[in-house]
């Protein structure tokens, strides 16, 4: 599905969902085009009725404390702790521990190859702080052209 978007642990719901959907959508499931398909996808996975407009709610943020049921099978279909959707302080080693399976999936995938995560051990800290520096900056400004095309602009799209 695509590279690894940062999430800092005080994300928001609707921030923690849309990476979800973007990182760790299973290898086992087709990638969807729109919520419907997004909501039919855990619907099908895990028995409970979510609707379309549940899940555009909860990626756009109009829906800030779902029923646990929801969360329960969000964190059921994308192999997540329940605690993932908690509070900001206990997040921060959930999301380093999905930061590193989805980078791992994308190297099993071949969306990043092997050779560059061991290019990248094996430079010195000065080289390290400088590719650190690009990836970061990168990444802002792929945060910033999403966020100016909106949901819409994202797997999954805004249709209820």
């Amino acid at each position: 599905m695509g590279t690894v978007q940062e999430t800092q642990p005080g994300a928001t719901l609707a921030e923690k969902v849309e990476w979800l959907i973007r990182n760790l959508w299973p290898t086992d499931a087709e990638p969807p085009r729109n919520n419907v398909e997004t909501a039919g996808a855990i619907a099908r996975a895990t028995g409970e009725d979510i609707s379309s407009t549940t899940v555009w709610k909860l990626r756009t943020g109009r829906q800030e404390n779902p029923q646990l049921k929801t969360l329960t099978a969000l964190a059921t279909f994308f192999g997540v702790p329940i605690g993932y959707f908690g509070f900001p302080g206990e997040v921060g080693p959930i999301d380093e521990d999905l930061t590193l399976k989805a980078l791992r999936r994308d190297v099993e995938q071949g969306v990043i190859r092997p050779e560059v995560l061991r290019a990248l051990v094996d430079l010195s800290p000065e080289a390290r702080w400088v590719v650190d520096e690009m990836i970061l900056g990168a990444a802002a400004a792929d945060r910033l052209r999403s966020s100016n095309s909106g949901p819409e602009g994202s797997p999954g799209g805004s249709l209820p």
